[in-house]
């Protein structure tokens, strides 16, 4: 018996009956041989972390916008954050925690330079629309490995694709993510827009601190016993009705003195001019797209515009502004 089959006799012994176990997955696309000491979930996790998109988020904006201080969150450590927090919640429910940290690694790395400015921006100039969890399958499929895609599991790319708040995974794996996403951004926000004075703790409603907790480890420690206790024994993953009413209202609460704040989103509107004004420069240039790129393109079929998405959505924040400098000003201004 190899390392790989006595875990996956591991699994099917202590995982609970709601588990995806790492031997029913549906498979890959491309059939491939095991590996001999990890299960398929394993290795979804390590291709995912070793891979150039994963690294990329560490220099792509979470909420503010280039912060001015080196403790708040990228989309890097907002990552790192849902996959601590589903994996708590996971190895509490005896569900398959590689499974849960590859869908969590994963789940936003197709996110844009800017955040979701940038993604807006795409969506309203690409013709096929444009969002962040189909782009990070994309790039699971295709544009990573030079257009051969990582050839990820089944139940990982589902999780993927529905993390977000309209749709629901199939594995309870997933599912966990889904929540989890959630659970770490708004509380991070709180955190990180407290550090920027946009915010104060004492802004939050009161009636919602004295529910969920007067500060961050306050909250998120009531929010993850509340979906573990709700969620034992049964096929779903679920919350009581009172801490998702009181998450949902300090979700409204965040948009309404946060994501929608003037002073976090001053510019917002510079970085979506920069991100149109490269989309309709590759559009007009698609000559300087990288080779590989105008290979989707002309070997593939990809049409012109989605290709100009997968490159600008791969951009750091760093790279899109360094590219718009070297495109649209003159070079004898950037000596200043």
């Amino acid at each position: 018996m190899t390392i790989r089959e006595s875990l996956e006799l591991m699994e099917k012994e202590t995982l609970s009956p709601y588990a995806s176990l790492s031997v029913n997955s549906r498979g890959r696309d491309r059939e491939e041989p095991q590996c001999d000491i990890r299960t398929d979930y394993q290795r979804d996790r390590d291709r995912i972390l070793h891979c150039k998109a994963f690294r990329r988020l560490k220099s792509k904006t979470q909420v503010f916008l280039d912060p001015q201080g080196d403790h708040y969150r990228t989309r890097l450590t907002h990552t790192l954050e849902v996959s601590q927090n589903a994996r708590t919640i996971g190895k509490a429910l005896r569900m398959n925690e590689e499974l849960i940290e590859a869908i969590a690694l994963g789940h936003d790395l197709g996110h844009t330079p800017f955040g979701h400015a940038g993604e807006r921006t795409l969506n309203k100039l690409c013709s096929e629309g444009f969002k962040h969890n189909e782009q990070s399958v994309r790039i699971v499929e295709k544009l990573e490995k030079n257009g051969q895609g990582l050839n990820l599991t089944w139940e990982v790319r589902d999780g993927i694709l529905k993390h977000q708040i309209e749709t629901i995974p199939e594995t309870l794996e997933g599912r966990i993510v889904r929540l989890s996403d959630k659970i770490a951004y708004i509380n991070h926000d709180i955190d990180d827009a407290i550090r920027a004075k946009v915010l104060q703790e004492e802004d939050i409603p009161m009636h919602i601190r004295d529910f969920l907790g007067h500060s961050t480890t306050q909250r998120l420690d009531m929010i993850i016993h509340d979906i573990i206790v709700n969620s034992i024994d049964k096929d779903d993953i679920l919350m009581s009705d009172g801490v998702y009413d009181a998450t949902k209202e300090l979700r409204e609460f965040m948009f309404e003195r946060v994501y929608l704040n003037k002073t976090a989103k001053a510019e917002e509107v510079q970085a979506s001019r920069l991100v149109e004004f490269l989309f309709d420069y590759f559009m007009s240039n698609f000559d300087k797209l990288p080779e590989k790129f105008r290979r989707f393109h002309e070997e593939d079929g990809d049409t012109t515009e989605r290709v100009v998405c997968d490159y600008i959505s791969g951009m750091t924040d760093e790279f899109a502004v360094n590219l718009f400098e070297d495109y649209f000003l003159p070079k004898s201004w950037q000596i200043f």
